[in-house]
């Protein structure tokens, strides 16, 4: 089965799941927070008197990955048309979100997206690796998603805001938070759910009931099964579906 690159582009309707009627207006409350909290913890390290064996070096990178795979989690919230239940408004944001994130381009990681849930686990599934293998998976992963065009232009914006900001803390609070954010979306959202056989209808696996955990680790995309199996929840809402489940 063939799937034209046009069959999924933002601008079509997203189909909620069965028993869906509406969907949740904080959602955009909940994005714009996100990006909000990007921001300002950004503002605030980027003109800090940056100091390695203070503890706010190794907090503030951490705060930072975990903003930065916030906005990606929103991104792809977007992607399912749950973030606002206004079109454009939906679009708008998870197109701003991807871009925040080192300058990914919604239109092509919608179709890419909606090709892993459609043919999740097989070789039409660009987040799928059949090795197995963290580090071929990871490599594949990334080349499927990052292009030539992004890393220009991340290249073209550190090089301006050097002018403006701290070398040392561009490096640390802005472009490494975005490289572990990756790590961190890959190992808990992609490689830990669905590497191995399994034998459900979506080839994917979930956590343990952890709610704590399950956010800390990927705004409970830990419960993937649970996501595939209701991919209009979003993500603040994952953790009901799993103690139904």
């Amino acid at each position: 089965m063939n799937l034209q690159r046009d069959s999924f582009l933002p601008s079509e309707s997203v189909s909620l799941p069965m028993g869906s009627k509406s969907i949740d207006p904080k959602g955009s409350l909940i994005a714009i927070s996100i990006i909000i909290l990007w921001f300002l913890a950004l503002a605030l390290l980027l003109t800090w008197d940056l100091d390695y064996r203070h503890p706010l070096f190794l907090l503030g990178m951490l705060i930072q990955t975990h903003l930065y795979t916030g906005l990606f989690i929103t991104a792809h919230d977007a992607m399912h048309g749950v973030v606002s239940r206004n079109k454009a408004i939906n679009n708008a944001l998870g197109w701003f979100c991807a871009i925040l994130f080192s300058y990914n381009f919604y239109s092509r990681l919608y179709p890419k997206h909606h090709m892993h849930h459609r043919f999740v686990a097989t070789d039409q599934d660009p987040d799928y690796h059949a090795s197995h293998r963290f580090f071929p998976w990871y490599l594949s992963f990334i080349t499927a998603y990052v292009n030539g065009w992004q890393i220009f232009l991340m290249a073209v914006t550190f090089n301006l805001l050097k002018l403006v900001f701290p070398t040392e803390n561009l490096i640390f609070f802005w472009m490494l938070p975005a490289v572990l954010s990756t790590f961190q979306l890959f190992y808990f959202g992609t490689y830990l759910p669905h590497k191995g056989e399994h034998s459900n209808k979506h080839h994917a696996g979930s956590q343990r009931l952890n709610h704590v955990w399950a956010f800390l680790s990927c705004y409970f995309f830990g419960y993937h099964f649970e996501h595939h199996d209701s991919p209009g929840t979003p993500w603040w809402r994952l953790w009901r579906v799993k103690e139904a489940s």
